[in-house]
């Protein structure tokens, strides 16, 4: 009995220094990752629009708040760049402008964080974004990008998604069918539930088209 409550005990100061321990930026990126996942894939239309304007105001209190934390700043960049898709005509590249300032400033604060999302986010805005003149679009920088991101993170649900949809805009579709299997294969991610329902539902949408331009049943 002495055993067991010893246990008990440790297991409960465990848990409350994992609390303490845990800080209010590690908070506030949580709120971002789960606010954006609620957005993006919860709301539609005029509701989604209002949605993200808020939580690029959320998300820039933060990086004001912590201007130290990589993790926060891509986060601003992905709220920005989710934002520009969303809202299209002539602000979204504006929004796309801000999210590769915030990209790129996270990754000179520490361009690993978060398993090397900016890399991710950023290689991705560079196939999205028109080239020049109208952006500042760019297929090789996209594809180095991307490539790095998938370096860092092999086995990630987003670098194999996204580096597909690069493959996919090249026409490559074989070679996107591969790294869409391996996304949707990747392990799924603690406190993530919303957003790996909402990507592998896109990934699931991806195969069904690659396959179709392949002439392959999808499975």
């Amino acid at each position: 009995m002495k055993l067991t409550m010893s246990k008990l005990l440790f297991l409960f100061i465990l848990t409350l220094s994992q609390q303490v321990l845990a800080s209010p930026a590690d908070d506030a990126l949580l709120e971002l990752q789960h606010d954006w996942a609620v957005a993006n894939y919860d709301q539609k239309g005029d509701a989604q629009v209002a949605a993200f304007e808020r939580l690029v105001e959320k998300s820039q209190q933060a990086t004001s708040a912590y201007p130290d934390a990589a993790g926060i700043w891509i986060w601003d960049g992905i709220i920005r760049s989710s934002f520009a898709g969303v809202r299209g005509g002539l602000g979204a590249l504006s929004l796309a402008k801000e999210s590769r300032a915030s990209l790129e400033k996270a990754m000179e604060l520490d361009a690993n964080a978060l398993d090397g999302s900016a890399y991710t986010s950023l290689g991705t805005l560079y196939f999205k974004v028109p080239g020049w003149p109208v952006g500042f679009g760019s297929d090789k920088k996209a594809a180095s990008l991307l490539e790095q991101a998938l370096a860092i993170n092999p086995d990630g649900i987003d670098p194999n998604y996204f580096y597909a949809d690069y493959l996919i805009s090249k026409k490559d579709y074989d070679e996107a069918e591969r790294f869409l299997l391996k996304a949707q294969q990747a392990t799924p991610r603690a406190g993530r539930e919303r957003a790996d329902a909402g990507r592998q539902a896109e990934i699931s949408d991806a195969l069904a088209s690659v396959r179709e331009k392949l002439g392959r049943a999808s499975s």
